[in-house]
């Protein structure tokens, strides 16, 4: 076990890639010292003010609106605002001794090796001997930069490659120079993985390393067969998105997103550094990629790139007349075949086996991407399980090409290979032949991957740390129903897994968790609620609630939203701990859900909300009560009771959303002193049992109901009214927004009481489950209701 600590960092260069940077080490607590170079001349609001360049504020000026430009996009690169007191800056003249101070100096300037290593001689005057000192670069050799530098420079430096943009991407890529020591290595991965919340993956030092190599070959490969299959740029993009497990920018969006020049770059290195690449070929870039550069068609950053919107129009390039087009959906037979499987991993059989287009598409374009990657090994990695987890990790694919080829077969996989006329390494034929069918299995709720030169299964390390629930599911099933799985974690710890769509809180979730408490009262010590599809859950099934309120069918409306809040309540009331995992979209239910455990363990990439009045109701799930006993449990001696309430009131009207699980506290959705968060989403499950058992075994008791919760009646209400007016005259809100405002107040007031009072929960409940059931009898809200489920969007009317 490692004893360094990292306490504070210096990042040296403040562009979008080290801001980034420097703006995720203060997301995760670290001081960060960020300089940049001195400007060279005045601007004309420096000139106005009669400064000069000696002036700190014009030697900052560079770093300064870097970083005030990066903490103001979008999406934000913090987790919360307050953060970015964590980072302070500089310039490397005036401050780079500074540098002598930090545990960890990270150089990302400029992608020019000359550039790198005049700044490496700089620092290694200034460095204190034993620091860390890595370079950022994409694509540099690692050997080339510490070339002259000192012995103990060498020994602690390497490449630390993180993806743009740093918070959200997990990929973290280490690679380490030819006297890099291994204790460096060790600690870089694990401090990536535990602390950062990456994907760490030690890379050789080849070009373009194992992320870039391989996903630049893929678009690279995409650009050349484009024309050949006779497909469009809107083709390739839906043949290439979340049908795929990849993300919805799929292809030439996420190319218009990043930059044509940015890929261009890559691919030309790559062509260049890799002249033995039996690809080599692939990474020339074809005719209209040329044109396009010629034109400055680079994508967002100029405006127009594969796609342009004029107006609310959004426009395709023709790659064939590069003339743009009104942009056409795509359509096709095999694609319709997968609408009824829901897990990406079991629809890549169907799609190969394709009669259309889109077979023959998938055919070829997977053909070249197995036969690349198995090339690749011994080049870039000597382990198959780096290559899918820099893929998955940096690119954003819910399965790597290794697991892809799995899900197809292996021997399959060979077979389209040799219509393609390609042929796999060697190392594959030689697997088969040993008795190994697959590049992975799973034994004991651990994944193994084929070792090459041991020709057998081995354990992938570090797994330890983590809890993967596809590995455990089928071994430690307890129960299971259509809406959710129980699981063993052990230690006496049960998890409830929803396995709804999008993961939605319907009759059989709910149904599921009851189970899960009765099993864990009776036989384990505690339950975590948790899951690792893409979000926790977006809520109740309100196509469900949707159908009740057109039939009106009011009193199965009304049983099954007290079964919902019911459901609620025993989780908070239950006889053992509940620990609720969110993660990713945790929205109206699933929030609701998390508010009413006994901790929350969130993934620091949590956007949770109330978001109730986006379909035209309330919270209805116990959300609006919880908002009432929060605001009461934050009343203190002497406050204005009615400014507190207001907050919580406006949290729920606004329909705000936490853009990171730091933001919830803000919001008094999660509670300080109480809730957690965890950066790396992939040791979420084992923290929330870890938090689970250490409740058991210190003492849980089970809570007693709440009657105490103080409500301020028709002063409170009174308030809320008169805003709604007000709010409605001034045309802020419409007349149903009003009205479901008015609906909420009424609940959070405690109803029109004559003087400020104690209730209990279940008054509470009550309130609100009336005000949820009238709402839905409003044809508004049923017209909110259908606009949400036919467009994914909210309707304000």
């Amino acid at each position: 076990m490692s004893k360094r600590r990292i306490k504070k960092v210096a990042i040296i260069g403040s562009g979008i890639m080290g801001s980034g940077i420097a703006c995720h080490f203060a997301n995760i607590g670290v001081d960060v010292l960020l300089l940049d170079i001195v400007p060279r001349e005045l601007n004309d609001a420096e000139k106005a003010k009669g400064l000069t360049l000696n002036d700190k504020i014009v030697r900052n000026r560079l770093v300064n609106e870097a970083l005030a430009a990066a903490l103001k996009s979008k999406p934000s690169p913090i987790y919360h605002s307050s953060f970015a007191s964590r980072i302070t800056t500089g310039n490397l003249e005036d401050d780079i001794a500074k540098v002598s101070q930090v545990d960890w100096i990270m150089e990302v300037v400029v992608e020019r090796l000359d550039i790198k290593k005049s700044v490496f001689e700089k620092l290694d005057k200034y460095r204190t001997p034993g620091t860390l000192i890595t370079s950022n670069t994409s694509g540099i050799p690692i050997h080339f930069m510490s070339e002259g530098r000192s012995e103990d420079f060498q020994k602690h430096f390497c490449g630390t490659h993180f993806f743009n943009p740093a918070r959200y991407l997990k990929l973290f890529e280490i690679i380490p120079g030819p006297k890099t020591d291994a204790s460096v290595l060790d600690f870089l991965n694990g401090y990536g993985e535990q602390f950062l919340g990456k994907t760490s993956v030690i890379a050789k030092d080849t070009p373009a390393f194992i992320g870039n190599r391989i996903g630049i070959f893929g678009i690279q490969s995409l650009f050349h067969q484009v024309k050949s299959l006779g497909l469009t740029v809107e083709e390739i993009d839906k043949l290439t998105g979340p049908v795929i497990g990849r993300p919805k920018s799929a292809t030439f969006r996420t190319v218009d997103v990043v930059g044509l020049d940015t890929l261009v770059h890559v691919a030309n290195g790559i062509y260049e550094n890799c002249p033995n690449d039996e690809a080599h070929e692939l990474f020339k870039l074809p005719d209209f990629i040329h044109t396009m550069m010629e034109k400055k068609w680079l994508g967002s950053k100029t405006g127009q790139g594969f796609y342009k919107k004029e107006g609310k129009d959004i426009l395709a390039l023709d790659l064939n007349t590069l003339e743009y087009k009104p942009s056409k959906k795509a359509n096709f037979a095999t694609l319709e075949l997968t609408k009824t499987i829901d897990k990406v991993i079991d629809r890549f059989k169907v799609l190969v086996s394709g009669k259309d287009k889109a077979g023959d598409f998938y055919r070829k374009n997977f053909a070249s991407m197995f036969a690349y990657v198995s090339h690749r090994i011994p080049e870039i990695t000597n382990e198959l399980y780096k290559i899918d987890d820099a893929m998955k990790a940096g690119f954003g694919w819910e399965h790597g090409p290794f697991q892809i080829w799995d899900a197809i077969g292996v021997e399959k996989g060979i077979e389209i290979m040799k219509a393609e006329g390609l042929e796999p390494a060697a190392w594959v034929n030689e697997m088969l032949a040993s008795g190994n069918t697959s590049f992975y299995s799973v034994k004991n709720g651990a994944t193994y991957f084929y070792d090459i030169p041991k020709k057998s299964q081995e354990k992938i390390p570090g797994q330890d740390a983590f809890i993967i629930l596809d590995n455990i599911r089928k071994s430690k099933e307890v129960f299971k129903n259509t809406g959710v799985v129980i699981e063993d974690l052990g230690d006496g710890i049960l998890n409830c897994e929803f396995q709804s769509k999008m993961n939605t809180i319907g009759g059989d979730v709910l149904a599921g968790l009851n189970k899960a408490i009765d099993i864990a009262e009776k036989d384990f010590a505690g339950l975590v609620i948790g899951n690792q599809a893409a979000n926790f859950s977006v809520g109740a099934n309100i196509g469900m609630i949707f159908m009740m309120a057109v039939e009106q069918e009011y009193d199965e409306l009304n049983a099954a939203i007290k079964y919902f809040q019911d459901t609620m309540m025993r989780m908070r009331y239950s006889a053992i701990p509940t620990i609720a995992a969110p993660h990713g979209m945790t929205l109206g239910g699933g929030c609701e859900l998390s508010m009413h455990a006994d901790k929350v363990v969130a993934a620091a990439e949590t956007y949770i909300g109330l978001v109730e009045f986006g379909v035209g109701v309330i919270p209805g799930g116990g959300g609006s009560k919880e908002m009432a006993l929060r605001t009461s449990d934050t009343f203190r001696k002497g406050d204005v009771e009615l400014n507190t309430l207001q907050e919580y009131f406006l949290t729920i009207g606004m329909a705000k959303v936490a853009t990171s699980a730091y933001e919830a506290f803000d919001m008094g959705v999660l509670q300080k002193g109480k809730d957690v968060v965890v950066v790396n989403k992939d040791r979420q499950i084992a923290t929330a049992k870890a938090y689970a058992k250490l409740m058991a075994e210190t003492g849980y008791t089970q809570p007693i109901k709440r009657t105490d919760v103080k409500v301020l009646g028709k002063q409170a209400l009174g308030m809320f009214l008169v805003g709604t007016d007000s709010m409605e005259a001034s045309n802020f809100i419409s007349e149903h927004d009003h009205k479901i405002a008015n609906k909420l107040a009424y609940v959070m007031a405690g109803g029109d009481l004559s003087e400020p009072t104690l209730v209990s929960e279940q008054y509470l409940l009550d309130l609100e489950r009336e005000a949820f059931l009238s709402l839905c009898t409003e044809r508004k809200t049923l017209e909110r209701i259908q606009h949400m489920l036919k467009t994914g969007k909210p309707l304000r009317n």
